[in-house]
């Protein structure tokens, strides 16, 4: 690839120094747990990312080692090692050892860039024990060691026998290998489910670019390393087929653009199908914007513009009688985007970021070039494609009646709620304290093990709600068959959340949130685990708010309690593994030395039992859940719920390593 513009020390700018990243490192990459961890391979990929933005690059190679460090190698321009004008030092060991120092802010390198502007790989280096670097750039290797952050060495040349990239292929680029620092990390193992669906979406959302993941400590019986290639030839439109897959499509095609005529490099997919939620995942410069910003507004605002004019124009509104008796549409801009997924992605050369997690676009600007961009596109899909433009008005019509229907039946919850005098739900077992940050809501399977936990509670602090059998599918109801179900009904009413918002009617408003943990406690067995699948889901589609304010929680519930038969000594094991690791230790290996009792139920435990290994916040064992990848998770939810049974038949067999299936 030709270089075209000046890239070399010059094109360094240092902002600040790095002493901090090793004292605070949760400010700088989130957590030091497996979030953070994660986090440092997107850090060291997005740089590379960054030169295939610019042009010059158009493969990237991650792989985790044995030894479970982390290899990132690119065939982009290389790192600049020349001496840096004011630091009098490499450019490449300015890069690797000053926080906020990178080509990226210079608009002469890169144009856009994602990551954390500069922060990324100097905070690698700052958080790894040892970490090794490889240019290769003007017909040469260069190279340099770091030890949490410092430098070992200068900046010098190697040959091609001694480096440990491999180069045979690629005669530029940059090879990062780190060793994440076990004193500063809870967690160090690396997860390859995690790093494949970063790998997948960055491939989406980069056309062109191969990016080759591998995993050196898995082996198939050939001895071939683990290993998957991810590329996409055509962005976005593909990755609205994946996260749709699982779906009926409605219209023919995915509505796809991709320009920067406006201004900014926009690029949007998009495409109806048959089911009833909103799904729209949006981007800046590749980092998932969660909580949407200018970029979603301009996208919201043009469907509505094009979908409302096109919908009173073919006459169909009247038909239906959704116009009010001066002849407005009476159709709301939510009813637009039922049944709508859609992928929208910008790069934006200085991105400002806001709201809670900073992850709100908030370039006034933006709005504007998506909305004329999304406007155009749209516009001309509908003339061109008539038949799929009537099925999406039709889709809005039903949308609309819908939406009548769960208004009222959303009014129904609110009526009910405790701070409207409404009562709460009679099953309830409410707690004492009025106090939600101290106050928890179990969500139990069945009356049975309700009962159970009602005696067995911490009266003050838990709150017991029993669940009569499996709670409504709600991927495949329509809203207002949602609200209409007495136990989703109660779920909300137990909650004392509230609906709507001046933006959005059916927007969440936890500010009256009864409880700060609310906690599925289901059976340890097949029904058990579809039931959780099931809130999960609820919570997913329709209170999303929940799990990303971090409070939402799966109670583990143990399998098995062993008891050496000789001394009377008892232990609950919450799967197989802690079970022969119990009797290994305990009896030497010998199974008929043990008394082991296997609970089919929570029913079956006794209000102690349920207490000690379920209930009591000193021993029990909690799962919090969260959202890592929207996309990814609205994947796989649709894929667990819907209607298509081989891929959730694949997926099963694929993930149930430890998977029993009852009697």
């Amino acid at each position: 690839m030709e270089e075209q513009e000046k890239y070399d020390g010059s094109s360094i700018q240092v902002l600040e120094g790095l002493e901090a990243v090793r004292k605070r490192p949760a400010m700088y990459i989130g957590d030091i747990s497996q979030k953070g961890l994660h986090h440092l391979v997107y850090e060291v990929v997005d740089n590379s990312i960054d030169e295939a933005l610019a042009g010059f690059c158009n493969e990237i190679a991650v792989h985790i080692n044995k030894d479970n460090s982390i290899t990132v190698q690119d065939n982009g321009r290389g790192i600049p090692v020349d001496m840096h004008p004011k630091e009098h030092k490499s450019a490449l060991e300015v890069v690797m050892t000053v926080l906020h120092a990178g080509g990226k802010f210079n608009k002469d390198s890169y144009k856009v860039s994602g990551g954390l502007h500069g922060v990324g790989v100097s905070c690698v280096n700052a958080l790894s024990s040892h970490m090794h670097v490889e240019v290769y750039r003007d017909g040469a290797i260069h190279c340099q060691d770091y030890e949490k952050g410092k430098p070992l060495a200068p900046v010098h040349n190697i040959t091609e026998a001694e480096a440990i990239g491999n180069w045979e292929q690629r005669k530029t680029g940059t090879f990062v290998q780190f060793w994440p620092d076990e004193t500063i990390f809870t967690v160090t193992e690396y997860q390859w489910d995690i790093l494949a669906n970063r790998m997948r979406e960055l491939a989406y959302l980069n056309a062109g670019i191969k990016i080759i993941l591998k995993d050196k400590r898995v082996v198939d019986e050939n001895g071939n390393d683990k290993k998957e290639e991810f590329y996409s030839e055509k962005g976005l439109s593909e990755f609205v087929r994946y996260i749709d897959q699982n779906r009926t499509p409605l219209i023919s095609e995915v509505i796809h653009l991709n320009t920067d005529k406006f201004g900014t490099p926009v690029e949007v997919a998009m495409i109806y199908n048959t089911d009833f939620q909103e799904n729209v995942h949006s981007y800046v410069n590749n980092i998932n914007t969660i909580e949407g910003g200018t970029h979603v507004a301009g996208f919201r605002a043009a469907l509505t513009r094009v979908m409302k004019k096109y919908a009173e124009d073919s006459k169909l509104l009247e038909k239906a009688k959704l116009k009010d008796k001066d002849g407005n549409a009476t159709i709301d801009p939510n009813d637009f985007r039922e049944g709508l997924t859609a992928v929208i992605s910008v790069k934006v050369g200085e991105p400002q970021f806001e709201g809670q997690t900073k992850t709100k676009l908030g370039n006034s600007e933006v709005a504007g070039m998506v909305s004329a961009a999304v406007g155009e596109a749209l516009t001309n899909y509908l003339e061109e494609h008539p038949d799929d433009a009537k099925r999406i008005v039709e889709k809005v019509i039903l949308a609309a009646q819908a939406r009548i229907a769960a208004r009222n039946a959303r009014q129904s919850v609110l009526r009910k709620s405790p701070l409207s005098g409404g009562g709460l739900p009679g099953k309830l077992a409410d707690c004492a304290s009025k106090d939600p940050a101290e106050c928890e809501l179990f969500l139990v399977e069945g009356d049975s093990a309700g009962g159970t936990a009602k005696t067995g509670r911490d009266r003050l602090h838990q709150a017991i709600l029993p669940l009569r059998g499996k709670i409504l599918n709600v991927e495949k109801a329509m809203e207002h068959k949602v609200f209409e179900s007495e136990e989703v009904r109660n779920i909300f009413t137990a909650l004392g959340i509230t609906f709507g918002t001046e933006d959005d009617p059916k927007a969440l408003n936890l500010t009256k949130i009864r409880y700060h943990k609310v906690i599925i406690m289901a059976d340890a067995d097949v029904d058990g685990a579809h039931i959780a699948t099931l809130i999960m889901t609820l919570f997913f589609r329709h209170m999303k708010e929940v799990i990303e304010a971090g409070h939402l929680y799966i109670a583990m519930a143990p399998l098995y309690k062993c008891t050496l038969k000789r001394t009377g000594y008892s232990e609950y094991c919450w799967n197989d593994q802690q079970r022969h690791a119990f009797i290994a230790t305990q009896a030497n290996g010998d199974e008929s030395l043990i008394k082991t009792q296997r609970y089919k139920g929570l029913g079956e435990m006794s209000d102690e039992q349920l207490w000690e290994t379920t209930m009591d916040p000193e021993r029990r064992l909690l799962k919090q859940v969260t959202i890592e990848n929207a996309a990814e998770a609205d994947h796989t939810i649709s894929m667990l719920m819907g209607d298509d049974v081989a891929p959730r038949r694949e997926f099963i067999e694929q993930n149930a390593t430890y998977a029993k299936i009852d009697a």
